[in-house]
């Protein structure tokens, strides 16, 4: 059953059958197959993929991401980042991931990063003489972000699936996130210098105090967020509710950059992004049962134990193998099927759970910047109006950069680990 239920997902994928309906249609086939179960443990198994607390802070952050985008909120924390490092030749690249860094310690989402951060730096980067290609993989890039520094989607399902402390694994991404940011920063820079760009970045920039005392309701979003998460002031998926309450207020009473129209538009765009994963989620968690009830994770576990001899070679395994999954598979489809069957293993090497949740989301995260599936890339395009093909040249320095980022995430666990256990420990 395992066998043609694998088969015929894979066989989905090629016919580009979208991720979600793949999954749901081979779990059909296994359940056809097996001839033991009725069609009802389908549904039972649907129901409990979703009937799980932690998911409640999906569609709120989805819908906090997109309030902040249409409230001005971004806007405000790109004016903010600009002050800061605009000044130094390379300043504007430079704002771009600092911005996504903080508006993605509230978003949680990369497509909401790269669109709303996007529309705005893009332009400025093209205007000031960046070529638009650039422009645009570095946006892509930076918007990584969006699911490695937390809160993120893609850390909430990790933790749902494999039943891991979502606030353990929030707080193994902040130095991972912060390392990611450096050295992006770092490259731009330098490119910058080399050929040239960036001289006038300065021009037209807030002073800091300015910037601060415009953008400071905004800026206290990320605090009053992740400071109630780690304070225990409230849980991760309260947070989410406390985090569009904030963005209506702001956006509402202080911006005034809501509408009902707008609303009602931003509304609907939460919506089908969370009916998108929440369909994902569903079908994974299906799959996952029949995997599981067909002895899948132990057969697994026994052939990769064999297969890989230490910690270090699994997790280079790990690593090449996730980055080609995630050039074809969405990644909260990735990470509800594959997490579950390969924590158990990890842990058999003795890999700290949150750890690996860090390394298979900034993995995977790559996926986002990688064609053919590359939603980043989809979306970046969107904004600087370039086709993808002018991309590939320019993102592969940004996609080295990660990689050689994550070999230092996947090695040196404290780097994970060292503010999970100061807090938790």
């Amino acid at each position: 059953m395992s066998q043609l239920m694998v088969v015929s997902m894979l066989l989905f994928f090629g016919l580009t059958v979208p991720v979600a309906v793949s999954i749901g249609l081979a779990t059909m086939a296994g359940v056809g197959f097996d001839g033991h179960m009725t069609w009802l443990v389908i549904a039972q198994q649907l129901y409990a993929a979703l009937d799980k607390y932690p998911l409640v802070a999906v569609p709120f952050f989805i819908l906090a991401g997109n309030l902040m985008e249409e409230g001005g909120i971004s806007e405000r924390m790109v004016e903010f980042a600009k002050s800061v490092v605009g000044g130094v030749q390379g300043g504007l690249a430079c704002s771009c991931v600092l911005t996504c860094m903080i508006f993605a310690a509230v978003a949680g989402s990369s497509v909401a990063t790269t669109f709303a951060v996007g529309a705005i730096l893009i332009p400025a980067m093209v205007k000031h003489g960046y070529p638009a290609p650039f422009a645009a993989s570095l946006q892509a890039s930076a918007a990584e972000l969006g699911v490695i520094i937390p809160p993120s989607i893609p850390m909430i399902l990790y933790a749902v699936s494999t039943d891991t402390s979502v606030g353990e694994v929030f707080i193994a991404g902040i130095g991972p996130g912060l390392l990611i940011v450096v050295a992006l920063m770092a490259y731009v820079w330098l490119y910058a210098r080399r050929n040239g760009l960036g001289k006038h970045d300065g021009d037209g920039r807030l002073p800091v105090w300015t910037a601060f005392r415009k953008a400071w309701w905004a800026l206290l979003m990320p605090v009053i967020i992740l400071g109630g998460i780690y304070g225990g002031i409230f849980t991760p998926t309260e947070a989410s509710a406390v985090a569009v309450v904030y963005a209506l207020f702001v956006g509402i009473f202080i911006y005034r950059r809501l509408s009902f129209a707008t609303l009602g538009r931003t509304f609907h765009r939460s919506v089908v992004s969370t009916a998108i994963i929440m369909f994902i989620i569903a079908n994974a968690g299906v799959f996952g049962f029949l995997l599981n009830r067909a002895g899948v994770p132990m057969m697994l576990g026994e052939w990769l134990s064999h297969l890989f001899g230490s910690e270090i070679s699994f997790l280079m395994g790990v690593n090449v193998a996730l980055f080609f999954i995630g050039m074809f598979i969405e990644t909260s489809a990735s990470i509800v099927v594959l997490a579950p069957l390969l924590l158990p293993v990890a842990t058999q090497f003795g890999v700290d759970p949150a750890h690996f949740g860090v390394i298979m989301v900034v993995n995977l995260a790559l996926g986002m910047v990688t064609p053919p599936f590359g939603v980043n890339l989809f979306a970046a395009c969107t904004v600087a109006k370039v086709p993808i093909e002018r991309l590939i040249r320019p993102l592969l320095p940004f996609v080295g950069v990660v990689v050689l980022c994550l070999m230092v995430i996947t090695y040196w666990p404290d780097l994970s680990l060292y503010f999970r256990d100061l807090v938790y420990r």
